[in-house]
Formats: C-alpha cells, sequence, structure tokens
C-alpha cells in the first residue's frame, strides 16, 4: 500500500504540463496534511516534475531526459534572471531551444526569431509583438514594461514575456551560465541512472526463512539479497554467510545483517565506488528519503559506469578541467617514471598571485592518477593525502611534478610527489590511495 507521500507524488506525476498547483491544494485534494503537501512538493520539485517561481507560484513542467539536460524551461529562465513575469504564464513550462539577443533592425531580428527561441530586448513593444507572432517568448532587459496588448498576446498564445532589472549583456552571461551548469550536472552520473529498478530487484522480507533465501539463491544464482519490512523500508542485508549451517526454517529477520549500509539514487557514481571499495560492499540498496528500497546497484555496475565517464567526449568543462588539460606528460626513461608539466595560468592562483593550495593539491592528484594508469594499476580514490612543504609559486611559472611509487599492491597503493619549478623543489607530498582494478 503507498504511503501518502507516494500519492501525492504519482497525483503530481499525473497532472497536465502547465497546470498550477498549491501546497493548500494538494492537501485538501489528497486529504493531507500541509506540511506533508509542502514536503511530497519539495521532492517534486528536485525531482524535476514542478518548478517554483517567486511571484508565480509552483507549476507542473515537462520532466527532462538525461540528453536533453542542456536545455532550460521558461520557468527556470525566471529563476535565473531573477525576473517577474508580465504576461503567458501558462507556457512557463515550455522549453526553449535557443536565445536570440535583439540588438538589430525589426527585419533582421525576426530572421533569426522562431518558435520555441526566447527574444531577449529592451524596450521594444514591436519587437515584442513580432516575436510572440513567430512563437518566441520575450525576455525584457531593463525593467522595463510593455503594452496591455503584448501580455494579452502573450496570455492567449501561452509565451511567456518576462521581465528584468538586468541588462542585456549581464542576461545573456546568466542564461548561458545556467546552461553551462546543466551540461556539467549532465556529465555527471548518478546512481539512480545506473541502478537495477524495483521491479528486477531481487528482495527478501522479514517474515520469510533461510528456505526462500536457498530458493532465490538455486534461481538467480546471487547470495546477497536486501531485506525490507512490510512498509518496504531496507532494514537487512542477507547474505551466504549469514545463513550457512542455519535451519531452513529459521526467519530471514533472526539472521540478516541489521542496519545495513544504503545509499540515496541522487548519489554520484563516484561516492558510491568511494563508499563500496572502502567498506568492502558488493552490492548496495538504493533507496528513497525514507529509507523505502527503489533497487540495488552492484560493485560491477559501478566500475562499468566509471568506465563509461572516462570514454565521455568533455561536455561541461570544470575547474580540474581547466587546470589538468594543461598537463604535458614527459616520459623519463632514466628514473622510469613521468614527469607532468603545466604553466601556473592566472585562474590557478589565489589573491597574491601565487598558486593556490587547492589547485596545488588537484595537480598532484591527478598527476598521481595519470601515473598509476600508465602501468595499468586502474584508477583511484584518494584515501589521504599530506602537503608536508610547499612554497608560492608565481603566476606563469613552468610547474613540473613527479610521482614515485613508495609502495603498491592490488587495492593500496603509498606515492611520494615532488613538484619543481625553476630546477628547485616547491612542494612536496604524500598520498594514500584506493586503487579500483579495471
Amino acid at each position: 500500500m503507498s504511503t501518502k507521500h507516494e500519492r501525492i507524488l504519482q497525483y503530481i506525476h499525473s497532472l497536465p504540463v502547465g497546470e498550477k498547483i498549491s501546497v493548500r491544494q494538494i492537501a485538501k485534494e489528497i486529504n493531507v496534511s500541509e506540511g506533508t503537501a509542502y514536503r511530497a512538493i519539495k521532492e517534486a520539485e528536485n525531482k524535476g516534475y514542478v518548478s517554483t517561481i517567486e511571484r508565480v507560484g509552483t507549476i507542473r513542467i515537462e520532466t527532462k531526459k538525461k540528453e536533453n539536460f542542456e536545455k532550460l524551461t521558461y520557468a527556470e529562465v525566471v529563476n535565473v534572471v531573477d525576473g517577474h513575469v508580465l504576461g503567458g504564464r501558462a507556457g512557463l513550462h515550455k522549453t526553449l531551444n535557443k536565445f536570440v539577443i535583439g540588438a538589430m533592425k525589426i527585419e533582421a531580428m525576426m530572421r533569426y526569431t522562431g518558435a520555441g527561441n526566447l527574444l531577449i530586448v529592451g524596450n521594444r513593444t514591436d519587437a515584442h509583438q513580432y516575436a510572440l507572432e513567430a512563437g518566441a517568448a520575450v525576455l525584457i532587459t531593463g525593467g522595463f514594461d510593455t503594452e496591455d496588448h503584448v501580455k494579452k498576446l502573450a496570455d492567449e498564445l501561452a509565451l511567456p514575456v518576462i521581465s528584468t532589472s538586468y541588462d542585456t549583456f549581464t542576461v545573456g552571461t546568466m542564461i548561458n551560465r545556467a546552461i553551462y551548469d546543466q551540461l556539467i550536472k549532465k556529465e555527471i552520473v548518478q546512481v539512480e541512472d545506473i541502478l537495477t529498478p524495483l521491479d528486477k530487484t531481487i528482495y527478501l522480507h522479514t517474515d520469510e526463512n533461510v528456505g526462500k533465501w536457498y530458493q532465490l539463491n538455486e534461481d538467480t544464482g546471487h547470495s546477497r539479497f536486501p531485506v525490507i519490512d512490510t512498509n518496504r523500508k531496507v532494514v537487512g542485508m542477507i547474505t551466504a554467510k549469514d545463513v550457512i549451517g542455519q535451519n531452513h526454517s529459521a526467519l530471514i529477520e533472526k539472521m540478516m545483517t541489521k542496519n545495513p549500509v544504503t545509499i540515496i539514487g541522487k548519489t554520484s557514481v563516484a561516492s558510491a565506488a568511494q563508499m563500496m571499495v572502502w567498506e568492502g560492499i558488493e552490492v548496495l540498496p538504493v533507496v528513497d528519503q525514507q529509507n523505502r528500497l527503489h533497487g540495488i546497484i552492484s560493485r560491477q555496475d559501478v566500475l562499468k559506469a566509471l568506465q563509461m565517464i572516462q570514454r565521455q567526449p568533455q561536455i561541461g568543462e570544470k575547474l580540474d578541467d581547466i587546470i589538468t588539460n594543461q598537463f604535458i606528460t614527459i616520459d623519463d626513461e632514466t628514473n622510469r617514471g613521468q614527469t607532468f608539466r603545466c604553466e601556473v595560468s592566472p585562474q590557478m592562483t589565489n589573491q597574491l598571485g601565487t598558486i593556490s593550495y587547492g589547485v596545488f593539491t588537484t595537480l598532484v592528484t591527478e598527476a598521481v592518477n595519470r601515473y598509476l594508469r600508465s602501468l595499468k594499476k586502474g584508477d583511484i580514490i584518494v584515501e589521504n593525502i599530506t602537503i608536508y612543504f610547499i612554497k608560492p609559486v608565481q603566476m606563469e611559472a613552468i610547474l613540473e611534478i613527479q610521482p614515485k611509487i613508495l609502495e603498491v599492491g592490488r587495492k593500496f597503493g603509498k606515492i611520494d610527489i615532488e613538484a619543481f619549478s625553476n630546477g628547485s623543489v616547491v612542494g612536496k607530498a604524500l598520498m594514500m590511495v584506493q586503487i579500483i582494478e579495471r
């Protein structure tokens, strides 16, 4: 039987795109408290079912697919530019495919403006009208208003007309930044992207017996299963080690390992890998905020996903990418090692114009990661890093990083790192890592 929280989410998901909802309406419709309705609406917002806009309210929006993450809805644009809606609220759920800066004559502007576009323009009422007639929404910069007939047309066509106090250049930069952030999010593979869903997950109930475990073991070939209670909450894990030598009529609840490690779907795969490697876990139950089972992931699923991420073309460039993309690898046949060389760019410095501590840590970590990969040792998870010596390194200086293995095994490594600039030692570090075999 579904909970009140689940019923609210199902109800919101069933609403038509563009429908406006409120806490009070949901509470009355589902016959729940306003507190329960509020929490469910917030989760629906996290899941991408709805979007809340100041002075407008909460509306049902089209749930984005992973591959369309780089597109924004007009509702999201309102939030990005801190704008307010002058007309066409019914169209806020729609997705824009590109935006156009209206800094030209009307005839030229209309050649670039079409359905699904967002025209960014100042107080040019004729441009507002022409854009709406062409099927585009309008974002008015400088805090200007528009004519009443334009607002009426926007309502009729369900195309938003939005006003913001920012200038055109700032607005274009803000929207670009938002799209850029979306591209980076698109690359971050989460547990929910790779899990085995609930309908394909094999699990046991607390009131079942050990004989059921043996039956599932024979049917599936697996030996680890999550255990749930009557509310579908994960209360344990049962493995071969727990049932060996036990009577087949013994209850699972008495044999299982209680309070197992679980993970939520929004966790990144990298974090899941770290948890599974450190804790020695083969299978993790995936749960929601109420600890109800949503599926499982295995260590094999995680390793496959990590390998897939490395093969993906870069889409959104993160700070780490900006830093490490400058690396040049130099093979040193004499010492049978490698040196990683880069120039200290302005983005890598602190307020004093010297390399920042955080950037130095990133460079050291990436150098070790590349070095171990070149030795076919696999990828690393940093367990501990100690920077015990660092000197100021000026902007535009050349930095050379030399990792040296002190100890390495199949799952563990200890690496010493030295950094040089102009032939002098400017940094030293010691790193302990867990190695994920490929």
